[in-house]
């Protein structure tokens, strides 16, 4: 079981922020294919992956990192400063 975290607008498209999921995935891509298949508000989160960052164990990383040993994972649009 791994933690997935939403932020910002992927939570407000998803409704919920937090979640635990059973994955049989590989990779984060994988993640991502398995929750968008769960139904229209996770296809619609994750329709535009490069509008999206996530983190493993709150290091950053990119979609095609490994799953493996990983607790936790974020998913958040791009930071800006200001």
């Amino acid at each position: 079981m791994i933690d997935v975290m939403y932020f910002a607008w992927v939570r407000e498209r998803i409704g919920e922020s937090r979640e635990r999921v059973e994955t049989q995935a590989a990779t984060v891509a994988g993640l991502v294919d398995e929750l968008k298949a769960r139904e229209p508000r996770y296809a619609l989160a994750f329709e535009d992956l490069s509008a999206l960052r996530v983190a493993l164990d709150q290091e950053l990383c990119d979609f095609d990192s490994p799953l493996d040993g990983v607790r936790e994972v974020a998913f958040f649009p791009p930071m800006t400063g200001g």
